[in-house]
């Protein structure tokens, strides 16, 4: 009987020892599943931080991937210098040649161009730059470097910046909201449910929504690049004021003697409108007096 009971509290204490190692698995499947969706959700294609796509059509326009905890900036840079007109088009090409021996990952021309007269020594050129953020300022440095062997003079350095981090993360909100809409949208569409107005106005708010996710999406691109390319700006000018000429004063001269010739003009103008009224005026009182003898002494007349 003993036996019996001790063999029964066995199997109790056996079956009792299987529902805790059920119960565990049963746990460890759940925190696994849970912990699996969680992987699944960091990767998703909404999350702020930069998707698995983005990183890589990044990779694939030299980009580097940001991210999300980091702040996103975009920097402007400018830099000024002077030097002789015949040295300005010289000193541009070998900033230019540097930004494209590095390739376009790294720095890319935006815009290049010169204006004035080299032979009249007025000569100023601008050129535009987009380079990698993480490379601008040792860029930089670079240009002034080539810019002092050169023989040039800075005249000026600066630094902006933009914060874009809340519209970035407000940008991929409403890419993230939108989608979903999307998706029940569709969701209503592939299982016809609903009339036939219902339907029709689905289509068109898919349509509507489609729209606002590819333009919301063009916004969130355009704002990348800013933040992974930093644009930077070379101004040159001439160091040489124009030579001196001998003819400037008289040209000058004659260019102010019209002016002084047209407000003279101006003012016989105006002498002959008010004053050839006044003289009709006190001729004709003159002739009346005269005719009449109104206060005209004896001897006058």
């Amino acid at each position: 009987m003993r036996q019996y009971r001790w063999k029964r509290g066995t199997a109790g204490l056996m079956a009792g020892a299987a529902m805790l190692m059920l119960a565990g698995c049963s746990e460890a499947n759940e925190q696994g599943a849970s912990e699996q969706a969680l992987a699944v959700d960091t990767t998703s294609p909404m999350m702020v931080s930069a998707p698995e796509g983005d990183e890589a059509s990044a990779e694939i326009a030299g980009r580097p991937a940001l991210p999300a905890n980091l702040p996103r900036i975009a920097y402007n840079f400018g830099y000024s210098f002077r030097l002789p007109s015949a040295e300005i088009s010289s000193l541009m090409r070998r900033h230019a040649d540097r930004c494209e021996s590095q390739g376009p990952a790294v720095c890319y021309i935006v815009g290049m161009g010169l204006r004035g007269n080299a032979d009249r020594e007025d000569l100023q050129g601008t050129l535009q730059l987009a380079v990698a953020s993480s490379q601008a300022r040792a860029f930089g440095a670079a240009l002034e470097a080539e810019a002092e062997d050169a023989g040039a003079e800075q005249v000026s350095a600066s630094i902006a910046s933009e914060e874009l981090s809340k519209q970035m993360v407000d940008t991929e909100a409403r890419i993230r909201a939108r989608s979903e809409l999307r998706d029940r949208l569709m969701e209503v569409l592939q299982t016809r449910r609903g009339t036939v107005q219902e339907l029709v106005e689905a289509e068109r708010s898919v349509a509507q929504v489609n729209e606002e996710i590819d333009q919301a999406r063009s916004w969130l691109e355009q704002m990348r690049g800013r933040v992974a390319f930093s644009s930077v700006t070379v101004s040159y000018e001439s160091d040489i004021a124009p030579a001196s000429d001998f003819w400037a004063p008289v040209r000058s001269a004659l260019g102010s003697l019209g002016s002084i010739m047209g407000t003279l003009v101006a003012l016989l103008i105006f002498a002959a409108a008010v004053g050839m009224p006044l003289a009709a005026g006190l001729f004709g009182i003159h002739r009346l007096r005269r005719r009449f003898g109104w206060g005209i002494s004896p001897a006058e007349s």
